[in-house]
């Protein structure tokens, strides 16, 4: 049958898919025009009617809404693209080049020396430091004989010296000085050429775990030991760093063991070394106006105020002081002079049940062993004497309670 001659209304799809209402030839258009679906069909050569006529204008309002939004989404798209890509282009242009130190250990925040605004020192703190000092003066304290100013005093080499400082202060966090000062004799008794640098560079994982197993967070903590010695060996000739930037830039080193590293290994009085015992007794004297958070925060408001010349001893003064009389759990009141003449707000009134009082020159306990004490009693060898590997069991096994501080107790007994 002959296709009908004339000009009808109809539907055309472009090249881009949509369709849209057209005026169609019919003779022109039967040949190549393709087959629409029914529906369209049906919706296109229908009798016109109101409700089919409200459809098709539906249908090409619809159409031509969706064209408009895709086109208007790809547009924003673009456009916050080549945003995005130019704004990290600037600022890959402006940002400075990385420094080049030679090892992958990030460089830490730069350590704040002091407040903007100083603060007035408490009342009668002369007078409490004092007090303390004369009590300090009748006890000898853990921290006297085995603290991180006395685990290396025989040490002859100067830079073994420094470095077994920085070392025992490393092992100290979360750990009791003897259980502490014990990891580094051993150490110094079974690492090849003792403990130095090169010693720790030169001794295996296993070796090194062996010998502080009962401090806390050993595992980590041995981490700590190899990467702080590979960086002092590639960006400091093996020696320890003489500014606080620079130690709180090794692994497992914060800004207390950095001050106290300087004052010790250096003798550079920069700052106060801020542990759990100074931020305690501290905030129980009430020489914070508003009671400090964190360490740190303890550290700034004492410099603040309190003279420069005290910053070096005011820590082992007060550790040995919070070692033997203000425990972090049932302080011995009963035994404090501060208590006694009330300079203490934290005292606790009347009768104290279950407290032991302090023996004037009392000794901690267990006295330390030196390295030789271990070699000869408890079957260390040392590395460079013997081919054979250091066993776990050649170790002297330590008590295992490593608490310290009010919000930390975590001990450790197992061996690696």
């Amino acid at each position: 049958m002959a296709p009908e001659k004339g000009i009808s209304r109809g539907l055309k799809r472009d090249h881009d898919g949509h369709i849209s209402e057209a005026m169609i030839d019919i003779e022109d258009a039967a040949p190549t025009q393709k087959k629409l679906p029914a529906s369209i069909s049906a919706l296109a050569y229908s009798t016109p009617s109101s409700s089919t006529r409200s459809k098709r204008i539906k249908v090409e309002e619809t159409d031509n809404h969706s064209q408009a939004s895709y086109a208007s989404t790809s547009a924003a798209q673009s456009t916050s693209n080549l945003s995005h890509a130019m704004r990290s282009q600037k600022k890959m242009a402006q940002a400075p080049e990385p420094r080049d130190t030679g090892s992958s250990s990030p460089r830490k925040k730069k350590i704040q020396m002091e407040l903007e605004v100083p603060l007035e020192a408490p009342p009668k703190w002369q007078e409490v430091y004092d007090l303390i000092k004369q009590m300090r003066d009748e006890v000898e304290a853990p921290v006297d004989s085995m603290g991180c100013a006395a685990v290396m005093r025989d040490e002859p080499n100067p830079k073994s010296q420094r470095f077994g400082t920085l070392v025992s202060l490393m092992l100290s966090s979360q750990t009791k000085d003897e259980v502490t000062a014990q990891a580094v004799a051993n150490l110094r008794a079974t690492l090849p050429g003792g403990l130095n640098v090169e010693g720790i560079l030169a001794a295996d994982d296993e070796l090194i775990q062996n010998a502080i197993c009962k401090v806390g967070f050993w595992r980590r903590k041995s981490t700590y030991l190899k990467q702080t010695a590979q960086r002092l060996k590639d960006d400091f000739d093996s020696e320890v760093p003489q500014t606080v930037d620079d130690l709180c830039s090794l692994p497992g080193v914060g800004p207390k063991m950095a001050f106290l590293v300087l004052q010790v290994a250096w003798n550079l009085n920069l700052g106060i070394g801020v542990d759990v015992h100074v931020h305690r007794i501290t905030n129980r004297l009430g020489w914070h106006k508003k009671p400090t958070a964190t360490p740190e925060q303890t550290r700034l408001n004492l410099q603040s105020w309190l003279p420069k010349s005290l910053h070096k001893e005011i820590n082992p003064l007060l550790v040995g002081f919070g070692q033997m009389i203000c425990l972090p759990v049932k302080p011995k009141c009963d035994a404090c002079l501060l208590s006694e003449r009330g300079l203490c707000p934290s005292a606790k009134r009347g009768p104290v049940t279950g407290k032991t009082p302090v023996k004037r020159n009392e000794k901690p306990n267990p006295v330390m062993k030196t390295v030789e004490d271990l070699i000869a009693e408890e079957g260390l060898v040392k590395v460079e004497d013997s081919e054979d590997r250091l066993d776990s069991s050649h170790l002297p096994m330590m008590q295992a309670e490593d608490v310290e501080g009010e919000s930390v107790k975590i001990g450790y007994s197992e061996r690696p």
